[in-house]
């Protein structure tokens, strides 16, 4: 029997969403991505540590952030060995309101890459889906620094990010279901609140059709999920980026998966134009409670796991 992850793939680009490079070359995924709390959590492994002790060596004269970049492209270097594709590197969550900052260090992560031999089609940079750093990535594209857009819960940062001309953006499937079975308690009911009713896989299919409508050609990438039947409930999605632990079990499974999502059906659906200005993109994200508190949220984790790294690498120093 075929595994369901081999019949998602007949419909959907399969990401490997880890630092753990190592366990990347059973599911032959087509790209890779990480974040800050990816490579935290690879690095404290023992097969992961000689590459941070090395990295931390070699430019143990050069501020902590620096050596943070180099650790980032260390692991985005051997990524890139083993997946044909792109990998996704994270621009600091510190940055997350600063445009400028976050264009500079896109480019010092770029300049990183070239020169170790790696070229910038491969490279996705991701920038957090704040006002800021969607003004950051309509730059970056103009550069040809292609953006991964992370830490996305809105139609309205995903209608912004589609404007901006971002190469990608990474709708958070599992943190959404997350703040609605919180929020409803002991209402929640898993049987009628999961599956196609689960409120992350509405939101990615929410997007998906309304790129699809418009014509927008930026990539549509669910991540952070939770279960395989969030996976499953997308496939047909441009891409899905998927932790090694549930692309183990969409491994072991010989489930039929089907077709979900598709550019022909999604031009049908009826949907309205979300405005992008300033204005009312920060009125339509404040005024939704999940996207303004899990966008937020999202930000402190990455920025505590970057402080985290750094205490890390001044430990070695």
């Amino acid at each position: 029997m075929t595994t369901s992850l081999d019949q998602l793939k007949q419909y959907t680009t399969v990401v490997a969403d880890t630092g753990d490079f190592q366990q990347l070359a059973q599911y032959k995924p087509q790209d890779a991505t990480t974040n800050p709390s990816l490579i935290l959590k690879a690095v404290q492994k023992d097969d992961y540590k000689p590459l941070l002790e090395k990295t931390v060596r070699d430019h143990a004269s050069k501020p902590v952030g620096a050596i943070i970049d180099h650790l980032l492209i260390a692991f985005g270097t051997e990524i890139l060995k083993i997946i044909p594709g792109r990998v996704s590197t994270e621009v600091d969550a510190r940055l997350s309101f600063d445009t400028k900052a976050s264009i500079d260090k896109a480019h010092e992560i770029i300049k990183l890459y070239e020169a170790a031999g790696i070229g910038r089609e491969r490279v996705l940079i991701k920038l957090a889906s704040t006002w800021e750093g969607i003004r950051a990535a309509e730059v970056l594209q103009k550069d040809g620094i292609k953006c991964n857009m992370t830490l996305l819960f809105s139609l309205a940062q995903a209608a912004a990010c589609a404007e901006a001309g971002a190469q990608l953006i990474s709708p958070f499937v599992g943190r959404i279901y997350d703040w609605y079975k919180k929020a409803a308690g002991s209402n929640w009911d898993e049987a009628k609140d999961g599956g196609a009713n689960d409120p992350g896989v509405q939101s990615v299919r929410r997007i998906y059709a309304y790129y699809k409508k418009f014509g927008y050609t930026t990539e549509v990438m669910g991540a952070s999920f939770r279960t395989t039947s969030q996976i499953v409930e997308l496939a047909g999605c441009d891409l899905l980026t998927i932790s090694p632990d549930l692309l183990q079990k969409l491994h072991d499974s010989t489930e039929p998966v089907q077709r979900k999502l598709s550019p022909e059906s999604a031009k049908g659906e009826q949907i309205d134009r979300v405005p992008v200005d300033e204005p009312s993109f920060r009125f339509l994200v404040n005024d939704d409670a999940m996207a303004t508190e899990k966008l937020a949220e999202g930000i402190r984790a990455f920025a505590a796991d970057a402080i985290k790294l750094e205490k890390l690498i001044e430990a070695l120093r």
